[in-house]
């Protein structure tokens, strides 16, 4: 059983001992955490709440429900949702805050309660550690019977999110049906099976090949959309002859594409393809994490405008993105964050804009992909002794690289001429997580080996 309490939220698998797994007693308790928090802070008494279809949620919806309820909170339930739904509901009902049931990627037995405030937006740092502080003390009295939350069930968001992404003046909706897209959708199961279809036809696609979009929450696959889970999405592009294949996680708020030719587009691309398009037409500054494709920064500066880079976290992203006024901006993990729509990842308007991207250029998928520069990633971890004081192993590696471009505000980022490496602590195990990019994968390995051997031979040194 795994438990993690974050000041992002509370995560972990379902079952198991309080305060071990995510038990029932875990999610009173932080959701009553979070909705005390929402009345002191904004006054309101109602909070927005959403689910994806994962086989816990109905469990986990009924606690949340019933425990705002119990502190006079009235709960608007959109019910089975998207993240990104969820994130645009809550200003539009003038909630407080609401709260997404979904553990993103993460497998079925695991589940989570995402916590935004009143914008839509994910809380920052400082709330999220009062959540946790009030969690813990459940210092205050429930409300009497004549004072409990109402509750209102509300089916309308799916189309309210749709027609927000129509409206979009960068959509084309009549590019997209004179290209006649032939398309793939894999989603895994959950949510996305009833909003990306929706979403397709509003756009004018008319072949849709629905593969796992029956909303049962049984995923058949690892939920995350990475090419080693998707072989069966990339076989069926091919034999169906399908312009391609689209890929969302379950709270779909990532998005990934698979060509033509059945390969991977790269998930790292999704957010530099969208960017391309946005920036074309609407010149600007773009916003990435540390550990995102260096791409995303040429195509920026092609068009005439400035990449930023921001710790790993969407809030970081976002709040950066605000602070240089970003037209477009995400992470590379397929995450698409368009203002114009909302301060949060969107793999449906990624989609539409994709689309519309791609119609208007009037050539394969793996043709614009071409456009693109070519990187490669490599992903590793150095598993360390635990105790032992990672903060100072970091530092003693700044100091060899010192006279190289690099960064500290998310563990360690090396900018080398033709390649970087991006070392940062896990929050949740006694590792060093490396992320290395450059033109090939062989090189990317190179680098980060040698880096990595950095770090050993500081630790053999007892730093």
């Amino acid at each position: 059983m795994t438990l993690i309490k974050s000041i992002s939220g509370i995560r972990g698998t379902i079952g198991g001992r309080p305060n071990e797994g995510l038990s029932p007693l875990d999610i009173v308790r932080f959701t009553a955490g979070f909705g005390k928090l929402i009345q002191k802070n904004t006054g309101i008494n109602k909070i927005v709440i959403g689910r994806d279809a994962r086989i816990s949620g109905e469990m986990v919806r009924n606690l949340v429900v019933g425990t705002l309820q119990s502190i006079g909170i009235d709960v608007v339930d959109l019910g089975l949702s998207t993240t990104p739904t969820v994130e645009i509901a809550v200003p539009m009902e003038g909630a407080g805050g609401g709260i997404i049931l979904t553990a993103s990627h993460n497998p079925a037995q695991w589940n989570a309660l995402k916590l935004l405030n009143e914008k839509g937006e994910f809380i920052n740092d400082e709330q999220g550690k009062q959540v946790l502080e009030i969690a813990e003390e459940l210092d205050f009295d429930f409300s009497d019977v004549y004072n409990l939350g109402k509750l209102e069930l509300n089916d309308t968001y799916l189309q309210k999110h749709i027609d927000q992404i129509l409206s979009l003046k960068l959509v084309d909706v009549a590019a997209i049906r004179e290209a006649d897209f032939k398309i793939v959708v894999d989603a895994v199961n959950s949510t996305g099976g009833i909003f990306v279809p929706a979403l397709l036809k509003a756009l004018g696609v008319n072949v849709i090949y629905e593969l796992y979009c029956d909303p049962s929450g049984n995923f058949p696959h690892n939920p995350e959309p990475l090419a080693e889970n998707l072989t069966v999405l990339s076989n069926l592009v091919v034999e169906k002859g399908a312009d391609l294949g689209i890929a969302v996680d379950p709270d779909v708020d990532r998005l990934c594409f698979v060509m033509e030719n059945g390969e991977m587009f790269g998930e790292e691309y999704t957010l530099v393809a969208v960017a391309d398009f946005i920036l074309e037409s609407t010149p600007g500054n773009t916003v990435s994490n540390l550990s995102s494709t260096r791409a995303l920064r040429d195509v920026t500066l092609k068009h005439g405008g400035q990449y930023y880079a921001a710790a790993v976290g969407e809030v970081n992203v976002v709040n950066k993105m605000k602070e240089v006024q970003a037209v477009i901006g995400g992470e590379g993990n397929g995450g698409v964050i368009y203002p114009e729509t909302h301060y949060g990842r969107d793999a449906l308007a990624g989609i539409a804009l994709f689309l519309t991207h791609l119609a208007k250029k009037k050539i394969r998928i793996s043709e614009l992909r071409d456009t693109y520069p070519v990187y490669h990633m490599s992903k590793n971890k150095i598993s360390l002794t635990e105790g032992m004081n990672i903060d100072k192993i970091l530092d003693g590696v700044r100091d060899i690289y010192i006279n190289e471009n690099h960064s500290t505000i998310d563990g360690l980022k090396i900018d080398f001429e033709n390649e970087w490496v991006h070392l940062r602590k896990s929050n949740t195990e006694p590792i060093i997580r490396v992320y290395s990019e450059a033109a090939t994968v062989e090189q990317a390995n190179v680098i980060a080996e040698k880096v990595i051997n950095d770090v050993l031979s500081l630790v053999e040194s007892n730093l």
